[in-house]
């Protein structure tokens, strides 16, 4: 593990996947940030705009959070609906009592930045891409009252055995496994959403995902009823606005749940698309982090920066992967998208790589 103080001064915590697309690119095909394209989809956009009748009134989140819970098969005790999963994040650094706090890296820098926020030291455990991203859990040390991980982890797109990540629990220690992405893996294998026999556990979910809600904030959380209550408390009054209420209880229902299932497969097959492009710049030096399977790729080749920023002049945006823990600066994440838009632009990084050499 990395010290704290190391850690602090060697990453950009703070940036995220918009910041390469926030100013200019407009003009950009966007392969860095992990939103499904194409969404929110109509039926989805007319329910929301179907609730802005009534703002007005207070939020009532109740019935929302009622089919989330039935969503998971959970009494709506065990859900705490958020402004999206970010603010979970928040929540746990500021309302949990913990001592020593462990973020397994590579993954989202929100959550180590919302504990460096709250004022907690935090550890650090970074996998090895020789290994393949791969966790070991004896690596994990046994005074680590909260470890965080994501699954399928962002950037590295591996998505973790269910088993390998409950053998984490311990009496006394808060497991946090960040499912934001899950629902685009097919079948949804590997969730802990809705186990309650693991000790300690709490999976949040994001909606802003597969729905392309990013502007609306809206995500939960799921963990037993006394953690559930304690983060409720650490919440402001209304947190979540009416129209994300609406979101949250259509993207649950049946018909939306059928639509995500579809997508996660057309995205695994986008994804082994794009993959099999990748490979054939295998002898350039490029390697992809493999098996992925999230919405997205990790790659790392040579005098990537260069190839990032040429990329951008083609007309690509993609992800920068030095400013997550345990990377440096031959790393990109590329979202998945469909095959043509994936297909222009493997005939750019042909170009970019080629221009990064002089």
């Amino acid at each position: 593990m990395r010290t704290d103080a190391e850690g602090a001064a060697a990453h950009d915590l703070r940036h995220h996947g918009d910041a390469e697309v926030r100013d200019d690119g407009a003009r950009l095909t966007d392969l860095a940030v992990n939103i499904r394209a194409n969404t929110p989809p109509a039926w989805l956009r007319e329910r929301i705009a179907e609730s802005l009748t009534g703002l007005a009134a207070y939020p009532d989140g109740r019935d929302a959070r009622a089919a989330v819970a039935a969503r998971h098969g959970l009494p709506a005790e065990r859900v705490l609906l958020t402004a999206g999963a970010a603010e979970a994040f928040v929540l746990l650094a500021r309302a949990l009592d913990v001592r020593r706090p462990l973020v397994v890296h590579p993954q989202f820098t929100e959550p180590e930045a919302a504990l460096r926020d709250a004022g907690h030291t935090v550890g650090r455990l970074l996998l090895s891409p020789e290994d393949g991203f791969r966790l070991d859990p004896a690596a994990v040390p046994e005074d680590a009252d909260l470890v965080v991980i994501g699954n399928p982890t962002n950037p590295t797109s591996v998505l973790h055995p269910a088993d390998t990540l409950a053998r984490l629990a311990r009496p006394g220690r808060t497991l946090v496994v960040d499912e934001a992405f899950m629902d685009a893996v097919p079948g949804e294998r590997e969730a802990l959403a809705g186990r309650t026999d693991v000790p300690g556990l709490v999976v949040l979910r994001s909606l802003t995902k597969t729905w392309g809600l990013a502007g609306l904030r809206i995500g939960y959380v799921l963990a037993a009823p006394e953690t559930v209550a304690e983060l409720e408390r650490a919440q402001p009054l209304w947190p979540v606005s009416t129209p994300a209420l609406a979101a949250a209880q259509a993207c649950v229902e049946p018909q939306a749940l059928a639509e995500a299932a579809h997508a996660a497969h057309r995205i695994a097959a986008d994804r082994a698309h794009l993959v099999a492009g990748l490979r054939e710049f295998a002898p350039d030096g490029l390697t992809v982090a493999e098996p992925a399977e999230g919405p997205f790729v990790l790659v790392r080749l040579p005098r990537a920066a260069a190839v990032r920023r040429h990329l951008r002049d083609l007309g690509f945006a993609v992800r920068r992967g030095d400013t997550f823990p345990g990377l440096d600066e031959e790393w990109l994440r590329l979202a998945v998208r469909d095959r043509q838009t994936v297909n222009s632009f493997l005939q750019a990084l042909d170009q970019a790589m080629v221009l990064a050499k002089y």
